[in-house]
């Protein structure tokens, strides 16, 4: 099932899964492939001089010449702090891999611009946006330091006015049907499912109305489920059905069976604390966005202008 609508009372699917027993999993650093070598470097040449690595003499700064270029170890420091739950035993590992990461994207680089491609309009297009891109982040972030951690008290009243992600978790198992259906076919759907006993008695209305539909079964925690079918789904008992409009139509979901496997205050608090400081940040900046908003002076030109779009 999807996971990808985003839920602002919700707590986020992958920090929750880490409070479950994910937190702390290793984070291994590969060999890096090619793609995207001009994209990346542009990134890490405009944040290469970001970090809080301490600053050495300048003659100790290289790490690699490649051909008559050079390659540092603030960039090499950059993509260290990039990977995240690194160990200290593991650096020296991680940091040759880098630099053989660094290597390949500096040949790269060295030959599109034999090539001329730096010249090319679409390249340049994509640097400018990567440049931006960086920009906008290092603007959201130094607004988030601002941020405070929440309290205790803060991070007691998520836990407990989400009884369900937590005091109440279950784990379901769970069939789904997802239909396309008009708002005419919706309400006789509807129908069906108040006096459907089994799911297969809503497959045979929807077959025969020539609805379309796909199915899906399969066992899901509740972080794993989209909000609003959490809270129906906690509200049911097993062998109930559900069912949420969606803009082609409907999802059904039948409980089938599950059971309980809470999670204490305890393990959940670091993930609580996670996502009630990144809902801060969030809100930070879109309320800062939305003042600059009000005090620019935006055009719209052509045909995104109000009159063309009406």
């Amino acid at each position: 099932m999807q996971e990808n609508t985003t839920q602002i009372s919700a707590m986020p699917r992958s920090a929750l899964r880490a409070a479950v027993g994910r937190v702390g999993k290793d984070a291994r650093v590969g060999r890096l492939g090619l793609t995207g070598l001009l994209l990346s470097l542009a990134l890490s040449l405009t944040l290469s001089a970001c970090g809080d690595a301490k600053k050495e003499p300048a003659a100790s700064q290289t790490a690699v010449r490649v051909n008559k270029e050079e390659l540092t170890v603030h960039q090499i420091n950059l993509l260290l702090q990039q990977q995240r739950g690194l160990k200290p035993e593991q650096v020296d590992v991680a940091s040759r891999r880098i630099v053989e990461f660094l290597i390949d994207q500096e040949l790269a680089v060295q030959r599109s611009k034999e090539l001329k491609l730096d010249q090319d309009g679409r390249v340049l297009l994509q640097l400018e946006a990567a440049k931006r891109e960086v920009l906008a982040r290092a603007y959201a972030e130094r607004l988030g330091e601002s941020v405070a951690k929440p309290s205790a008290e803060e991070v007691k009243k998520y836990y407990d006015d989400k009884p369900a992600l937590f005091k109440e978790r279950r784990v379901y198992s769970l069939q789904e049907l997802t239909v396309e259906a008009t708002s005419a076919q919706l309400v006789a759907l509807k129908e069906t499912l108040a006096q459907a006993k089994t799911m297969n008695d809503v497959v045979q209305h929807l077959r025969s109305n020539n609805l379309r539909f796909t199915g899906d079964q399969g066992v899901r925690a509740a972080e794993q489920l989209p909000a609003p079918v959490l809270e129906l789904l906690s509200k049911t008992k097993e062998g109930q059905m559900t069912w949420l409009p969606t803009p082609a139509g409907a999802v059904v979901t039948m409980h089938v069976n599950s059971r309980l496997d809470p999670i204490d205050e305890a393990r959940a608090t670091p993930v609580i604390e996670l996502f009630l400081t990144n809902e801060a940040k969030r809100k930070r900046l879109d309320g800062d966005i939305k003042a600059l908003r009000g005090a620019a002076r935006i055009e719209y030109v052509g045909k995104f202008a109000p009159a063309a779009s009406a």
